[in-house]
């Protein structure tokens, strides 16, 4: 669930993180993301970050505004597995003012892109914003100084996009060559934001609803009064399992896993 925050919204400025204000020892200047371009590193964070029902220690930050939240590093990490506040061909190291920082107090973990400027547009003037990450779950975009309409930056050498994105992946036999895996990609959930609304001194905040990752158990799932519509249940006598998964994943991803690891469990038994 997301909410904007226009300009004239008090609580636009107390969403803001100022990361200026902060302890410093908390605060962390990446000194390599904060002179290249088209880069990505991983960071560890100090508490378990819940991300569509599953729990993350490490994500990646990149220089073109957005955070990779997937394990396997890839050539197409703007695809998805992302939160980002507004993703563009930003190059930090255009000018020495260009920093990607970071804060962590245990309680949230804030990513702030300061007076980064885009690659080739740089007259323009410099962007200013941050994506804070709440142990709860929350997420919150804040944009401070935002110099031009989203809607008019150019897509052509990199992605612009703002949003959310989740996705899970497979690994599968060739058929030409069994002993080979392939990795496929499977993105089940996106939240697209209306980029026109992302200006100066805006916000959004995002407020993450229950999902049947939280149950730890199948009693617990099913004597759940939380609504899914879940309907693995009725599918448990499939033979298959790996050949559904993509289709069924949608119905309840936590009732498939622990029916396939039931079903593994007693084949080997």
């Amino acid at each position: 669930m997301s909410r904007f925050y226009g300009p004239g919204e008090a609580c636009t400025k107390e969403l803001w993180v100022d990361v200026a204000e902060a302890n410093r020892s908390q605060v962390k200047v990446h000194g390599i993301l904060s002179n290249m371009h088209r880069q990505a590193s991983r960071v560890i964070l100090s508490f378990d970050f819940p991300f569509y029902g599953h729990h993350l220690r490490q994500i990646t930050i990149a220089t073109g505004g957005f955070i990779f939240m997937g394990d396997v590093i890839h050539r197409m990490l703007t695809a998805t597995q992302y939160i980002a506040p507004l993703m563009a061909n930003f190059n930090p190291s255009y000018s020495r003012n260009s920093t990607i920082k970071y804060f962590d107090n245990g309680t949230v973990f804030v990513v702030q892109w300061d007076k980064v400027y885009l690659h080739g547009k740089e007259d323009i003037g410099s962007f200013t914003f941050q994506a804070a990450l709440h142990s709860e779950g929350r997420i919150v975009f804040g944009y401070k100084e935002i110099p031009m309409s989203v809607l008019e930056i150019s897509a052509t050498q990199h992605p612009v996009k703002a949003g959310l994105s989740d996705a899970f992946m497979l690994l599968n036999s060739s058929p030409d060559v069994p002993e080979s895996r392939r990795r496929t990609i499977y993105e089940y959930h996106r939240v697209e934001l209306d980029t026109s609304k992302v200006t100066s001194v805006s916000a959004v905040e995002f407020t993450p609803l229950p999902t049947c990752l939280q149950h730890q158990s199948c009693d617990v799932c099913v004597t759940s009064k939380l609504t899914f519509n879940c309907s693995w249940c009725h599918w448990v006598g499939l033979d298959d399992l790996s050949d559904s998964l993509p289709d069924l994943y949608f119905s309840d991803s936590k009732q498939q896993r622990e029916a396939r690891e039931g079903r593994r469990g007693a084949s080997q038994g």
